[in-house]
């Protein structure tokens, strides 16, 4: 019975050397290569090309000119052409209201009689002039032989030849005929002031006239400019008073169009802008002959007419900050043919589409390359690399790369996350 362990051991200690060998003759674990492997990834290589800034911007259309007819004088409308009514076309130089001219016809003949007669004055006050200087003349002279005879007279009654009252008569002569000599200087001393008052009373008559004058040419009202009536405040046999706008009217030669432009769109149309720039500078010296513009009626965009721009209004939009491009269309009415072609009036919405100086050697690639303000790159040895660049313009799905990308770059379309600078790509470049 005691002998059992002794048979059981032989067993145990051979699977133990068993098991030494078998661990000790295996071959040890294989040495996996821990390298990532490449990731392909689509891609296409930046070139230089040629392309002309897009903007495309919605406005509603007005009349380049508008009139507002205000009447300047009062009085009661005594005719009105037939074709004043709104929506009427009326050619430039008609009149078209008239009011009664017989108040101001009253104060013209007024006027004139009133300076007919101060005329009259004027010329009766130059020949008593005249008059009076030669009366002054003999007065003057019979004076000088009154005081020549009162000095001989007084030297005779120094001498006892005459008697006292003889010199006394000569004196009184004397002394009268400088009375006359004087009343006569005082008169011509006066003409000056009443020429200068009559010359008053004339120039007032003349204004009276003149202003007459103008009235009557304002009784009557014509037309600046071709022109399509909007409204009409005045009729037939009614009252008007200075200030009240009788007729309102939109020219038919131009209408225009206010688009609201972003300050780096409107940049963007002026093709190599530096970059020094102001958008004062820009609003106010830029040459548009380089910029093409052309409108389509959002009813109809199949009609195309051709634009120009005429002129940046001054300031910003207050809300939008925005520039206020204007753009004007000639003949807004040629060639309409109702209801296949309609006219552009006013109020009607527009599409205005930009197109811009050319920009040269432009480096444009696709939106979807850009994220943020970096671009990735396949670098030196097929390696990942994040560049930052700066967008001249997006338009249509591209961008245009100011500075960081050159032409012949490897620029990444695919989105990478995450993205990390130096990790291993495979190109797999793909038409743009």
């Amino acid at each position: 019975m005691r002998l059992a362990p002794l048979f059981a051991a032989p067993p145990i200690a051979l699977g133990i050397a068993t098991a030494v060998w078998l661990i000790s003759s295996a071959p040890g674990p294989a040495r996996v290569d821990g390298a990532v492997p490449a990731l392909p990834v689509r891609v296409i290589s930046a070139t230089s090309e040629i392309i002309r800034p897009t903007v495309n911007v919605w406005g509603n259309l007005r009349a380049a000119e508008v009139w507002v007819a205000v009447a300047e004088v009062q009085g009661e409308v005594i005719w009105r052409h037939p074709d004043l009514e709104p929506g009427r076309l009326v050619p430039a130089g008609t009149e078209v209201l008239r009011i009664d001219p017989a108040d101001y016809e009253l104060a013209l003949a007024q006027a004139r009689a009133d300076l007919a007669a101060f005329n009259a004055e004027s010329a009766q006050l130059a020949t008593e002039a005249v008059n009076t200087t030669r009366i002054l003349e003999l007065e003057r002279e019979r004076l000088a032989l009154a005081e020549t005879d009162l000095e001989r007279i007084r030297t005779l009654t120094a001498q006892g030849t005459v008697p006292q009252s003889r010199s006394d008569e000569a004196e009184r002569a004397t002394l009268l005929a400088r009375r006359t000599v004087t009343e006569l200087e005082n008169s011509l001393a006066l003409i000056p002031p009443r020429e200068a008052r009559i010359a008053a009373q004339i120039a007032r008559s003349e204004a009276a006239i003149a202003r007459a004058l103008r009235a009557l040419e304002h009784t009557g009202i014509r037309t600046p400019f071709d022109l399509r009536v909007t409204e009409v405040g005045a009729e037939l046999f009614q009252t008007v008073a200075p200030g009240q706008v009788v007729i309102r009217a939109n020219g038919i030669a131009a209408a225009e169009v206010v688009a609201h432009l972003p300050i780096d769109s409107f940049r963007g149309l002026l093709g190599d802008t530096p970059d020094a720039i102001s958008v004062s500078e820009m609003m106010r010296a830029m040459p548009f002959t380089q910029i093409d513009v052309v409108l389509s009626p959002l009813s109809d965009p199949s009609q195309m007419w051709s634009a120009h721009i005429s002129r940046v209004e001054g300031a910003l939009d207050a809300r939008a900050r925005t520039v206020p491009v204007v753009v004007a269309v000639d003949n807004p009415y040629a060639g309409a043919n109702p209801p296949n072609r309609m006219p552009l009036v006013p109020n009607m919405q527009v599409l205005i589409s930009f197109q811009g100086a050319p920009l040269t050697d432009a480096i444009v690639i696709p939106e979807t390359a850009l994220h943020g303000r970096m671009v990735r790159v396949v670098g030196p040895g097929g390696l990942l690399e994040l560049r930052p660049v700066s967008v001249a313009l997006s338009q249509n799905g591209r961008i245009v790369i100011a500075d960081g990308i050159e032409p012949g770059e490897i620029v990444v379309i695919d989105d990478i996350a995450p993205a990390i600078p130096g990790m291993a790509l495979t190109p797999i470049e793909v038409q743009p």
